[in-house]
């Protein structure tokens, strides 16, 4: 079984915590963590841009000018492409940038970025986290942990950390239940309680 150094809220080492092989210690699929993240970019994708199309814009249904003996080149439409103000080649549309991934793989991407951070010593476990509501309090204890960008994984009643940790830029908090392979690898350190790590033994074991 893996084991890590778990620490107090004024960063001293208070023991370790074993680690289900299972969850933490798979071969690590750097591919399948790729797809996970390109879905969840493209996911956040709003998808509303739009562009008016030749037909689309006002106007250009007469033609300018007779097709001879004028001297200028051809034109059917002052709305052609080509032409100032005119509609867009190919213009782009609103659209559903989302695709769907199979759940092994999804599960299998968050274990081995889970496991990225174990084997690149990122890992860092607290016995507790339990600060008021402000964000000098959070800070404080990251610096004792010697932590400055990171993902912080806290209980899902634990309001008072998510709000201690949403004024700090580098800093984003998130739950069992809402943590996702971008975020993990996006931050360099990923913190979680005791409690949380039990959680996710018992959620994807």
């Amino acid at each position: 079984m893996a084991n890590v150094k778990m620490f107090n809220m004024s960063g001293s080492e208070v023991g370790t915590i074993d680690l289900n092989d299972n969850i933490f210690a798979v071969e690590v699929n750097t591919h399948v963590m790729h797809q996970a993240v390109v879905q969840y970019l493209a996911n956040q994708r709003q998808g509303t841009q739009s562009a008016l199309t030749r037909a689309e814009v006002r106007g250009g249904g007469r033609k300018p000018w007779r097709q001879k003996g004028t001297g200028r080149a051809r034109q059917g439409s002052i709305r052609s492409p080509q032409w100032t103000g005119g509609g867009v080649v190919f213009a782009p549309k609103p659209r559903d940038y989302s695709f769907k991934l199979n759940k092994k793989v999804k599960r299998l991407a968050l274990k081995s970025a889970l496991t990225t951070k174990v084997n690149d010593g990122k890992f860092v476990v607290v016995d507790e986290l339990t600060v008021n509501a402000k964000t000098k309090e959070m800070a404080s204890v990251l610096n004792n942990l010697n932590i400055a960008k990171a993902l912080v994984v806290v209980e899902e009643n634990n309001n008072n950390a998510v709000v201690a940790a949403r004024n700090i830029p580098t800093v984003k908090t998130a739950s069992v239940n809402t943590i996702n392979v971008y975020d993990i690898l996006k931050y360099d350190s990923l913190v979680l309680t005791k409690s949380v790590v039990e959680k996710i033994e018992e959620v994807y074991a």
